[in-house]
């Protein structure tokens, strides 16, 4: 069994420009198919709009308020939303209150898989 702590987890920088810090990912534990991590965004700022090859995410706002567009729908997002993001479809998420949300990627994170053009 691995039992991480949020609290003992060193925040970084994404190539997206977001703050995280990762809860369960191939660099605290031996994770194969999956990560976790919880990422937060100060008001008035965005992501950079990207996407991911192989990647799947899952956003689930426990905090704030923001705006979230998946491959041109923009719709408003809060917390207690759970947000689909598939593989290949670029996104971004603005910040319109201090925002804090859960990022589950499948496979897990990777620099390597973000694009921007």
């Amino acid at each position: 069994m691995i039992i991480q702590d949020l609290d003992d987890q060193k925040p970084f920088t994404t190539k997206d420009g977001s703050t995280i810090r990762s809860i369960l990912d191939r660099t605290n534990a031996p994770v194969e198919k999956q990560s976790l991590a919880e990422a937060t965004l100060p008001p008035g700022v965005a992501t950079e709009r990207h996407y991911h090859k192989l990647t799947e995410e899952f956003y689930f706002l426990l905090e704030g308020e923001g705006e979230m567009e998946v491959d041109g729908d923009a719709r408003k997002v809060s917390a207690g939303d759970a947000i689909l993001i598939p593989a290949c479809a670029w996104h971004t998420i603005r910040a319109l209150t201090p925002l804090r949300f859960l990022c589950c990627c499948a496979p897990p994170y990777s620099h390597e898989d973000t694009y921007f053009e």
